[in-house]
């Protein structure tokens, strides 16, 4: 619900600050992120957690546009990206898309509170119990993905064994019917894994 909270400024549909933080009490911003960082640092992170194509030219945008004015709203810069971005990336994404992910990410720490909150998950379940996730980006499906492996797996990258944790129950991830698509488009890059609690002495996979 926070994210069609327009004071808090993750939607590029909505006028808002360039904030998108979740808890308020966080340091960083948006805001100083597009107006202090450099064009290199931007593409980066575009690159990294927006997985965008054409991040070198959305930074350089940003780079000059701030030398004029600062970005400080959400249609501010989602109209300087329409405008250096023209079409659709991806067949139906737009322009501001992947450049709001890739600063919603950096500003909540997403990825890092993903693998702290998985990690106690697992550990908190009793045996049978399952953990269901669902993602709605690559970054995070793929960080589900590998975590739910190495908990699954019983040799760790050290080549070390260790009892395995959990046994996945979902070989590909669910995704969303055309028709929940079509009445929630919000599902649409939605995928869902699931895991189980085992006793590996009983399962015998030591």
């Amino acid at each position: 619900m926070q994210l069609d909270q327009k004071e808090k400024g993750f939607s590029f549909l909505r006028e808002g600050p360039l904030d998108m933080r979740m808890d308020g009490t966080r340091s960083l911003t948006a805001r100083q992120i597009v107006n202090e960082w450099s064009e290199k640092n931007l593409g980066e992170l575009f690159r990294e957690y927006g997985e965008d194509p054409r991040w070198r030219r959305a930074a350089k945008a940003i780079v000059e546009s701030r030398r004029r004015k600062p970005l400080t709203t959400t249609t501010q810069l989602a109209e300087l990206l329409t405008q250096a971005l023209p079409g659709k990336t991806r067949g139906k994404l737009h322009p501001a898309t992947l450049v709001f992910q890739a600063l919603r990410i950096l500003v909540n720490d997403e990825l890092g509170v993903l693998q702290e909150a998985l990690n106690k998950a697992i550990a908190a379940l009793s045996i049978g119990g399952r953990l269901g996730v669902i993602s709605f980006h690559s970054l995070e499906d793929r960080l589900v993905k590998n975590c739910f492996r190495m908990a699954a797996s019983s040799r760790q990258p050290d080549g070390t064994r260790v009892p395995a944790l959990v046994k996945i129950l979902t070989k590909k991830p669910i995704v969303p019917s055309l028709r929940e698509m079509r009445s929630n488009p919000r599902s649409r890059s939605a995928k869902m894994r699931f895991v189980e609690k085992i006793d590996a002495l009983s399962e015998g996979v030591l």
